[in-house]
């Protein structure tokens, strides 16, 4: 099943809704990653071979580029719609559930998707 790695911008109760449900989850917040670079948000979510979970569209579409330029993948970036907001922490971890569903095996390299 899919793993997955919330940037700082997601909040944590996400990632504990996820594990109560079954969803391998971590976050910025837990692994003391808060306030770093989207560099290194990204490289966090590769040495754990996660799928990184942001609302920062456009920072890691660029950094997905250059990864791919440089032959650095990834196990895909996972976009949160500023229509879904923070604060509707049962919604997020519902939609990440259903995600999660219909992606058991997680996603391919360099996969940029919208929840």
């Amino acid at each position: 099943m899919i793993k997955y790695y919330l940037d700082e911008n997601v909040p944590p109760q996400v990632a504990d809704g996820l594990r109560r449900r079954g969803v391998d989850a971590t976050g910025a917040h837990e692994v003391g990653m808060l306030r770093a670079s989207d560099e290194d948000q990204l490289a966090r979510a590769v040495g754990e071979g996660r799928c990184l979970v942001t609302r920062d569209r456009d920072d890691f579409i660029r950094l997905t580029v250059r990864q791919y330029d440089e032959g650095v993948s990834h196990r895909g970036v996972l976009i949160t719609p500023h229509t879904l907001p923070s604060r509707a922490v049962g919604h997020l971890v519902e939609a990440l559930l259903e995600y999660a569903g219909a992606h058991p095996h997680g996603l391919s390299a360099y996969v940029v998707d919208w929840l």
